[in-house]
Formats: structure tokens, sequence, C-alpha cells
């Protein structure tokens, strides 16, 4: 009879505390199957489908405003189920672990908790300030005073194309310069209430600051710390790069900069924030005259379209024995895998799941080159982690840490940007295997990973000291650049003022609100996981220089398709470490992966380093 009388309290919405402390995990988890997860996935879906629609049309005010009205019935969803039932539960009084920790994660609701008017607040200055980043426009450096609607050019492809192919010392500081003119300032005023209310949500999450509230996510009391110890780790390898990079640029570039220092200037590395070295290959490969393995020419010779280059990469998933995921690159379903001509949209690749178990979708502003041939196996890894864990407790439905996401893909792209893979695929001939050509492909990684780890590092270090209040407005963008200039070895090409200037903005994870931490974690965790799947498909042997782990693939490899299936599938029902475990045989990070995987390079850039004129 007391059953009853709680079942029917609970049909009709009581928020009696006590009654809702009584329950036991079996009536728990029967509301939790018959009332509350039926209604999260269509409100879930609701909001990801407006969303959607924004995203690809960033002008139009009606979807503009359907995604606010999404937003605002998410959060009074949430707040509702939060308020009378979720803040009430005790982990505590549960034995399963898998109820425990559903409690715990419903317990934490995030920025909804934020009352209606400043949740609508917040939500609109992370629209706006996205408007900003994504609309943003700059003149070209041959017609530096413009009509900007007319003749202005965009991030991508445009300016993107410019950092990435010009050597023009005058026209890449222009650019570099224009994009954070149209970008930052615009955007600083505009974060300092961002920054107000993002504490204000963490704070009542039960949490000091929203910087806390983000490293909450990877269960680590020690994150700080671990992160600290991951970079030592790494830092070897970076510091003997960085100082070739700079040797080699200076050649190039000489008296246009000075290196005394020892520092790089921000717009010589062929990326606009410097996180990605690899357009700078040409001036910087130990072997500069051996045949080149240029695979965007290959792509385009042999006639890849945008949907050519998405079929090649299911190929990939489905030969480890993951299932097809077409759905997510079909643009009759809704995809968008190339820019449209005729209106303004987000081009920041990203992967979308709808929550309903059926709809996974990718969009990308796709060009035939081999760095978005990789991004798109990193975007379909994301959806095949979606489809993994679709039939998790949508509590459940989420990475086993934020980094996990993010790594999956790219330890694919490991396999697939190996000289192996591509002789496989036909993308390079057979000619192209020396072991120069080896070197070679193993710079052009480095470039791409190893430049990258710092920069990952420090974007969320700098936002937590902001959201911590450890650094104040008028110090943000000096805070930045002691940063960059102290961890990643970067520096500005032209003076940067606090007043004036507001560089972290011109990052499109800082409007966003993106957290960014993640992708440092991916780029360690990628290669352990890597390592693990290679031995497991029997390309890998550690005692061997026959299977070296830079020349591994796992196409092919069901028995690696399985590992990562096993840890995959669990979502982030079980701590991060038993999902590593289950894929990896260990449960801590580590970076000694990334020193196996570039072992020859790092030899090569110490004697290299060693020759050289300039040496700090």
């Amino acid at each position: 009879m007391y059953f009853f009388i709680i079942f029917i309290c609970l049909l009709k919405h009581c928020d009696a505390q006590h009654n809702w402390e009584l329950l036991d995990e079996s009536k728990l988890i029967r509301f939790l199957l018959t009332k509350y997860e039926p209604e999260a996935v269509q409100v879930y879906n609701k909001l990801v489908n407006s969303e959607w629609e924004h995203a690809i049309d960033l002008n139009n005010t009606v979807k503009a405003n359907a995604n606010v009205k999404a937003n605002l019935e998410m959060v009074n969803f949430e707040k509702y189920y939060w308020t009378r039932y979720f803040r009430h539960l005790d982990s505590t009084n549960y034995k399963s672990e898998f109820v425990r920790r559903q409690v715990k994660l419903l317990k934490e609701l995030g920025m909804s908790a934020l009352n209606d008017q400043k949740y609508e607040e917040f939500s609109n200055l992370r629209s706006t300030m996205m408007n900003i980043y994504s609309t943003a426009k700059i003149c070209p450096y041959q017609k530096k005073t413009c009509n900007l609607q007319i003749e202005g050019l965009s991030l991508n492809p445009d300016i993107e194309n410019i950092m990435a192919t010009s050597t023009n010392y005058d026209e890449l500081l222009f650019t570099w310069k224009a994009w954070r003119d149209a970008t930052g300032p615009k955007i600083k005023e505009l974060y300092k209430t961002y920054v107000a209310l993002s504490n204000e949500g963490a704070r009542a999450n039960n949490f000091r600051d929203r910087g806390a509230m983000w490293r909450n996510k990877f269960e680590s009391p020690t994150f700080e710390n671990d992160l600290e110890r991951l970079w030592m780790e790494v830092k070897p390898l970076y510091d003997e790069l960085h100082l070739y990079v700079l040797n080699k640029l200076k050649l190039k570039y000489g008296n246009q900069f000075d290196a005394v220092d020892g520092l790089i200037p921000a717009h010589l590395l062929g990326n606009m924030w410097a996180q990605n070295w690899m357009h700078i290959s040409d001036l910087v490969l130990p072997f500069l005259n051996e045949t080149t393995i240029d695979v965007t020419s290959a792509l385009k010779k042999q006639g890849y379209t945008p949907w050519q280059m998405f079929q090649t990469a299911d190929k990939f998933y489905q030969s480890i024995g993951l299932d097809p995921c077409n759905m997510s690159y079909n643009v009759t379903a809704g995809a968008m895998i190339e820019k449209p001509k005729n209106r303004h949209v987000i081009c920041h690749a990203s992967a979308w799941d709808f929550h309903n178990g059926r709809d996974f979708r990718i969009k990308m502003c796709t060009r035939v080159t081999f760095e978005d041939f990789i991004t798109i196996h990193h975007e379909m890894g994301h959806i095949q982690y979606y489809m993994l864990y679709k039939n998790q407790p949508i509590a459940f439905r989420d990475g086993a840490n934020p980094g996990f996401h993010e790594a999956v893909g790219d330890t694919i792209a490991l396999s697939v940007s190996s000289i192996t893979h591509l002789r496989k695929i036909g993308l390079i001939s057979n000619n192209q295997l020396s072991s120069s050509s080896s070197l070679n492909s193993l710079m052009i990684m480095a470039l791409e990973r190893i430049a990258f780890l710092p920069f990952g590092l420090i974007l969320d270090k700098w936002r937590w000291d902001v959201f911590s209040g450890k650094v104040s407005p008028d110090k943000w963008n000096t805070h930045w650049w002691q940063y960059r200039k102290s961890i990643q070895k970067i520096k500005p090409p032209v003076f940067r003022s606090d007043v004036l200037d507001f560089d972290p903005g011109s990052k499109f994870h800082v409007p966003a609100d993106a957290q960014y931490i993640s992708y440092f974690v991916a780029h360690i965790l990628e290669f352990q996981l890597h390592k693990a799947l290679c031995i497991a498909a029997g390309q890998y042997d550690p005692f061997s220089d026959r299977l070296p782990l830079h020349k591994c693939d796992i196409y092919g490899s069901k028995a690696a398709g399985k590992r990562l299936k096993s840890g995959l599938s669990l979502g982030s029902s079980r701590h991060w470490r038993v999902a590593l475990k289950a894929i990896s045989g260990e449960t801590g990070l580590s970076g000694s992966a990334i020193l196996e995987y570039f072992q020859p390079l790092y030899k090569y850039l110490k004697l290299e380093n060693k020759k050289s004129k300039i040496s700090f």
C-alpha cells in the first residue's frame, strides 16, 4: 500500500522531499525508465534540432528564436526534475554502483541552475559571441580598405587558406592581426558578463567557480597536477621540435624577426592560432628533396569529393567491426558536409547526437585536403561513440571523460595517416616508402600532434585563472600571452594591448563556451589507445624494429575493434579508468606511448639541434 501511494505521488509529480528520499533502487530505476527518460529524449531531441537549424543558418531570426525557446524549455525541464526529485537524492542510499553513479550525475544541474532570466541572458550571450565569431570578415591584404559584405574574407576557407599557404611575412602579419581585430575586441565586454554568470551557475551546483565545475568532469582530485606531470613527460620532445622549427623559420625569414629570445612569432606557423604547424612542413621536413608525400594532391588528382572522403572513413570503421554510420554524412537525411553558398553557417566541424538513438549527423565545410580527410575520421569517431552507448541510460550517454570523446577519432586517424595505410588505400605509392619518407611523415605528424600539446594545455589554464579571479579583466590579454610565451614559446608578432585587444576571443572555443582541456587529454590518450589497439591487431611489437608504432595500421582488425567497443560502449556509466583498462589494460594516463611513437624523430631532432647555429 505504501509503495502504491509513493508511485501515485510520482506520477502526479509530487515533490515532497521525504517521500522522494524513501525510494529504493528498483523504484528509482522504474521512475527513471518510465517517466524521466522518455521526456528527456523528447526535450533534448527538440533542443539539438533547434541548435542544428540555427548553426546551419545563422542569420535566420526565426531559427535563432526557436533555438532560444528550445533552450528555455530544456532548462525548465531539467530544473523541474532537479528541484522536485534529483537534488533530494543521496547516492549513499543505494548499493548499486550503477544507480549511485546515475544519482551523482543527475544531481549536477549545470548552467540550468541559473534562474530563468539569468539563464536566458547567459544563452543570449553565448549566441551573440558565436555570431560575432562566425560572421566575422576581414579585408584582403591586397585591399586593406574594402566593402566587407562584398569583398570581405571569411575564416573558413579564405583566411585559413592564407595562413596555411602564404609565406609573405607582411601578408601573414596583416591577416593575423585583422582576424583578432574583427573578433576579440567585440567579444571582450560580453565575456566579462559571461564569466560572472558562468561562476554563478557553478556555485549553484556547489562548485567554487566554472573552472572547478569543468575539471570535475575528469573525476580526479589531482587533475591539475596530473596535467603538469603529463606535460613534463612530453615537454622534452616539444622543446626539440620547437627549436628545430625556430631555426628553419629563421633561415626562411631572416631579419624579419628577432630569434634571440627563443620565441616564434605566432603568425609564421601555418595556422591562425599556431596550434597546428603541418602547413609549414615544406619548410622544415628533414629530407626536402625526398619524394614528397602530398596526400592533398593525391586526393584531388584521384577525383575525391567530400562525399567520397566520408565514405572512405566509414569503410575504415566498418573494417574493424563497427557499424556503418552513413546517416551521419547523408545530406538528404540532414547532414551538412559542404559549405552552403547562400547563407552563413558555423563551419567549425562537429558531430551531433540527436538523442533518439537513430539520428547522428556531421556538420562540416569540407575541403578536399588531407587535413579535412583526417578531420572526417575524427568527427566520425564521435559518431561511433554516440552509437555505441546509445542504449545506456541518458545520464550515461557521454564519454568516459571529455578527453575520451576527442581521442576516439584521433586514435583511428593515427592509423589512417600512417604511410602503411595511405599506401594501402592508394594515396601514396610504393616508391614513397623509404626511411627518409618515413621520417618526413613522422615530422608532419609531430607538426600536428606535438605542436598542439602546449596550446591544448594553456587555453583552459587561462580560463581557469579567469574564472577563479586569479587574473582581473584588465590583465586578461597579458596573462594569455604570458602562458603562450612561457609554455608554448610563441610570441605575438606585434604589440598587444590589455585595453584594446582580447586575443583569446579569436579562438572558437572561447566564445562558444566549450571546454578545451579535453583536447590535451585526448592527444595523450590517443597514443595510449593506438598502442594498445596496434598490439591487439598484431601490428606493433615494442621489442622489434620490424613493427614500429608509427607505421601501425589497424585497418581490418576485428580484435582491435572489439577492444575499442568494450570500453566505448560503457559511455560514462563507469569511471574513465575502467574504460581505459578495458581498451588498453592501463588505468592511468601516460605520455610514454607518444615518446615511443616519435622516438626516431626525437633522435633526429636532438642531433640536428646540436648542429644548429641558434641554441637557447
